[in-house]
């Protein structure tokens, strides 16, 4: 098999679409079904599901997709390394990023990483903590943002402490004076909570301080979560890197005991990148070197 099969499959497997793909890789969608054909006749085993729908992996598939990824990887830092030794800056590199790093730091990581080094392009994911890493650890990105609780044994390097804060209705507070919100104060509400994919260290704050809550509304996003507890349907803990020029009319109050999620940049085999991607990686440690304050 060659790099071009790894491709149409590995294209059309994340598109869902021969037609999408062929536009995607220049080729007809003849040519795309007649590469899998030959790919699935070598292997011996189907790798995709054709309906009316579009195209789905196997099980088998699903199996082999991660091992393509990594094929396609190798070949591209091949590439970058021939790059780099003929004095050229390179490549392409995929990074993962959650909401809050997606809408405070991206932006200017882009712009001032394609300032330094035009030739190199970049491709975003956005997701929650479960699809970077699962992106991550199937070679989907090469780079991700996590927190460090959420990376478990992905390699990560600390950047910055986000504080956690406890997020109220406007005037919602029953008559206490203190500049922040203890565990005993919190229990007299109702909390709006996120699934555990999106918010692994507010789970953790949760079950390491007792705190049993009871909440009717499991959202995913944060804006979601904020704009529930403007309308009086609950409390809920954000970091605080989430509350920067947030949309809606709350309240914030540091929380107590004082906690934290840690922001990091994740990467599978660190010590193994190409050189783009070992460009940017460096490039986000200058900028983003761990620290209390606000990093921008």
């Amino acid at each position: 098999m060659t790099l071009l099969t790894y491709q149409v499959f590995q294209t059309a497997a994340n598109i869902g679409s021969f037609h999408k793909a062929a536009e995607i890789l220049g080729l007809t969608p003849s040519a795309i079904s007649h590469a899998i054909a030959s790919m699935e006749n070598e292997l011996g085993f189907t790798v995709l599901t054709r309906s009316k729908s579009g195209i789905s992996l196997t099980n088998y598939g699903e199996h082999l997709l991660p091992y393509v990824n990594a094929v396609l990887n190798s070949d591209e830092s091949l590439q970058q390394v021939i790059a780099e030794l003929n004095g050229l800056k390179q490549g392409k590199v995929k990074i993962a990023v959650f909401s809050s790093v997606c809408t405070n730091w991206l932006p200017d990581i882009l712009h001032s990483f394609q300032k330094k080094y035009s030739e190199i392009t970049m491709e975003v994911f956005q997701g929650t903590y479960d699809d970077v890493s699962y992106w991550i650890k199937n070679g989907v990105a090469d780079l991700g943002f996590l927190s460090v609780s959420s990376a478990k044994d992905i390699p990560i390097e600390p950047l910055y402490k986000d504080p956690l804060l406890c997020v109220m209705p406007k005037g919602a507070r029953k008559g206490s004076g203190k500049p922040y919100m203890d565990i005993e104060e919190m229990r007299e509400y109702q909390f709006v909570t996120q699934r555990e994919c999106t918010d692994a260290d507010i789970q953790n704050f949760l079950k390491e301080n007792s705190l049993r809550i009871q909440s009717h509304y499991h959202v995913v996003d944060d804006l979601s979560t904020v704009a529930l507890v403007e309308k009086g349907f609950g409390i809920c803990l954000m970091p605080e890197l989430v509350m920067r020029d947030i949309p809606y009319q709350v309240e914030c109050y540091p929380v107590y005991p004082q906690a934290c999620r840690i922001i990091g940049i994740a990467a599978l085999h660190p010590e193994f990148m190409a050189p783009a991607v070992r460009t940017l990686y460096n490039h986000i440690l200058e900028k983003y070197r761990f620290t209390d304050a606000d990093p921008s």
